[in-house]
């Protein structure tokens, strides 16, 4: 797996595409948003989101998937990728329990957004607040992989367990896991 992660790295060509599906085609710079210390771009995250719905089939939705014909109250989760600027953050309906909760590695709760989902929602709904204890980035580009992990391990309902220490791991397994599109 490393050595194969290297060298789709260390390719020159910033438009080759690597993997497609989704409606989406990864090319080696999307790819290259993932080296450490690199900031993800919205499209992959947007693949990678794709990905934990193919493995969680019926259970999750995105907003990238989110159309006219789809019935998105027929999920269980439905993840909301927030870019908020210079920052990604997670926004999670859960139409099991009724709550939605903002997910962001700084800390930060973003009421306002959970809010303005909650405006379209009946009475029933609640915000129960910022997850207490969830992982926190450490510098300043590691915001979209928390992103994905949160959604990935949410999706699994396992706690958030990670640590800042896993990121450049996690980068590279998530390379690992477009190519082929399957998540491990």
């Amino acid at each position: 797996m490393t050595s194969e992660v290297k060298d789709i790295l260390a390719l020159q060509d910033p438009k080759l595409v690597i993997s497609k599906a989704f409606k989406l085609c990864i090319t080696q710079g999307d790819l290259a948003t993932l080296k450490e210390g690199c900031w993800l771009n919205d499209k992959v995250i947007d693949f990678y989101l794709s990905l934990l719905m193919k493995r969680n089939r019926n259970q999750l939705g995105t907003v990238k998937n989110w159309t006219k014909t789809q019935d998105v109250f027929l999920f269980d989760l439905l993840f909301v990728p927030l870019h908020l600027g210079m920052h990604w953050a997670l926004a999670v309906i859960d139409f099991k329990s009724q709550t939605i909760q903002c997910y962001d590695s700084m800390g930060q709760r973003h009421d306002d957004i959970c809010h303005m989902f909650l405006s379209r929602k009946d009475a029933s709904w609640r915000l129960p607040g910022g997850p207490s204890a969830i992982p926190k980035w450490v510098n300043g580009n590691d915001c979209g992989v928390f992103v994905c992990k949160y959604a990935d391990f949410l999706s699994q309902g396992k706690p958030l367990t990670f640590r800042p220490c896993d990121i450049p791991l996690f980068r590279k397994v998530m390379i690992w896991e477009i190519i082929p599109q399957k998540i491990l």
